[in-house]
C-alpha cells in the first residue's frame, strides 16, 4: 500500500509481528547495553548499523516480535527515553 498526502488510513498491521528499530547516539557500548535494558528477557536480533563519517554517531538495529501496538508503542518510547539515545526510527 502507498500512502500519500490523500491516504487517510494507516496501513494495518497483523499482530504479533517482527518490529525494528533503529536507535541512534554517541556512544556504541551504551547503545548495546540501553537495549539490553529496554528489552529485558524478550528475545531480540540486534546488530551494529552505520556510524556518522565524524564517528561521533553510530545507529544500532534491534529488532523483536511485538504482540500488539501498544506494546510496539512502550518500547519505542523506552527507547525514545533513554539518556543514552538521540534518535529512535
Amino acid at each position: 500500500m502507498v500512502l500519500d498526502n490523500n491516504t487517510q488510513e494507516q496501513p494495518k498491521i497483523e499482530y504479533p509481528t517482527r518490529w525494528g528499530f533503529k536507535i541512534i547516539g554517541q556512544d556504541k557500548e551504551k547503545l548495546k547495553a540501553c537495549i539490553k535494558e529496554v528489552m529485558g528477557e524478550k528475545e531480540h536480533l540486534c546488530s551494529l548499523g552505520n556510524s556518522s563519517r565524524t564517528g561521533k554517531f553510530h545507529t544500532y538495529n534491534a529488532s523483536c516480535v511485538v504482540e500488539s501496538q501498544e506494546e510496539r508503542d512502550r518500547l519505542f518510547k523506552c527507547f525514545q527515553d533513554h539518556e543514552d539515545v538521540n534518535m529512535v526510527i
